[in-house]
């Protein structure tokens, strides 16, 4: 068996689309949405993301203003762009780059940002919100893994589901949308992390099975049963002297050999990846629509 790839990127260029294609229609209206974006340090991985989004958004149409303050920046001044952004009209979104250079300022920075703002769905409002079931803005990478599931046809609907990694920002959101009664939702979760004995025995009862540690051949062909769907959401810098920048990127999962067993599986790069940018504007875009009453 050889593996459909599950193009992320493609999937994205679609979404952007019809972003593009909502943000004329509110253009016509005098409302163009807006997106700020706050960029402490100068870390290179940071930065090359931020830049990507300024693209992303010049390509749908939505209007971004970048904030960049040195590493040393006080945990006041942080602060003081992030109320800058709550009171500014044309900022519909904002967006802190993380990590800070300190991250133990991280949870206030978060928690300052308006709830109605947050389109990185970060704060305790959007988190709590999203745990009921309610109305909210999903974190961008757990929203890109259901739209590329959604997207490529494959059913979550009684299927059991098992998610590796339980971090903050796409294990844990993701075992809770997946289980929610929804159209995205109505699975069966197992959630496993760096504790759990016997993994591979759990990975093999999974339909559909998601890693997210951040750590190359975390998942190997042995942990996969036949015919499974397999996501890597990891995102790893290997050594790699033939490439141009000296590493190239690897995912969470043996691709190769997983890709022969598994029904269908997400490349790294090109799968996960573009969804998390353009789910930040899908948020910032409906976070225009609410902010203004659009109907």
């Amino acid at each position: 068996m050889t593996a459909r790839i599950l193009d992320g990127k493609a999937i994205a260029q679609d979404i952007r689309a019809e972003l593009k294609a909502r943000t004329a229609e509110l253009k016509k209206q005098g409302i163009v949405p807006g997106l700020g974006v706050l960029l402490v340090g100068d870390d290179p991985a940071s930065r090359s993301y931020v830049t990507a989004k300024e693209r992303a958004c010049e390509e749908v149409g939505v209007f971004s203003r970048e904030i960049f303050l040195p590493a040393s920046a006080s945990h006041q001044q942080i602060l003081d762009v992030v109320r800058q952004f709550n009171a500014a009209d044309q900022i519909d979104g904002i967006l802190v780059q993380l990590p800070l250079p300190d991250s133990s300022m991280e949870q206030s920075v978060i928690e300052t940002i308006l709830s109605e703002k947050d389109v990185d769905g970060f704060h305790p409002v959007s988190a709590g919100r999203m745990m009921l079931g309610l109305p909210t803005f999903l974190p961008c990478t757990p929203h890109g893994v259901l739209q590329i599931l959604r997207r490529s046809g494959i059913q979550t609907d009684g299927a059991h589901v098992v998610v590796i990694g339980r971090s903050n920002i796409v294990g844990r959101p993701l075992v809770n949308l997946l289980s929610q009664k929804s159209e995205l939702g109505n699975a069966t979760v197992t959630l496993c992390h760096t504790r759990t004995k016997n993994l591979a025995e759990l990975t093999r009862q999974a339909d559909i099975l998601i890693s997210a540690v951040g750590r190359p051949n975390t998942v190997t062909a042995e942990m996969v049963k036949d015919a499974a769907v397999v996501i890597d959401v990891g995102v790893n810098r290997v050594e790699d002297p033939t490439a141009r920048r000296g590493y190239r990127l690897k995912g969470d999962v043996d691709f190769e050999a997983v890709a022969e067993k598994a029904s269908a599986i997400t490349p790294v790069p090109g799968g996960v990846g573009p969804m998390t940018i353009t789910m930040l504007l899908a948020n910032t875009v409906e976070s225009a629509i609410r902010r203004h009453t659009v109907k």
